[in-house]
């Protein structure tokens, strides 16, 4: 099988698997009072679970590697945690596909910027009439469920 094929089935895969945390988190969030605390079960599950497949694989992390990293590769688990916190909130007052579909816009939308200037070791790709148009009829989706 194409190796770029199966990348795409991954991370196709991994954004169903988001809208399923979405309304799993918010109805988690209804039991434990919050969705900071919603967000910190989940992350504890998610560690585990990390744990789990780290050891199954034998993957261990070059320390001596991490120490060399600048300070905004640490941020990874703080931009997460904001993620799962939102759609736990967000869930309950927009829905799933509501919240989902911003959630997505707004990734669109930095994405650009980070390509476009190849900020956080991108490869940088300028912006295009494609890429904005793309990004446009996505945002227009998200009016579209907010409309219907």
């Amino acid at each position: 099988m194409n190796p770029s094929l199966i990348a795409i089935l991954v991370v196709v895969l991994a954004g169903g698997a988001t809208a399923l945390q979405a309304p799993t988190n918010a109805r988690l969030a209804t039991a434990v009072a919050s969705p900071v605390n919603a967000a910190l079960v989940s992350f504890a599950v998610g560690t585990v679970a990390l744990g789990v497949v780290a050891a199954i694989l034998h993957a261990r992390p070059d320390v001596a590697a991490t120490r060399a990293l600048p300070w905004y590769t640490w941020l990874g688990g703080a931009y997460g945690a904001c993620f799962v916190v939102a759609a736990a909130w967000g869930v309950p007052r927009l829905g799933v596909a509501m919240t989902i579909t911003l959630m997505v816009g707004g990734q669109l939308l930095i994405s650009l910027a980070l390509d476009h200037f190849g900020v956080l070791g991108v490869p940088q790709q300028p912006l295009s009439l494609g890429r904005i148009a793309g990004v446009g009829l996505v945002l227009a989706g998200v009016l579209l469920v907010r409309r219907s």
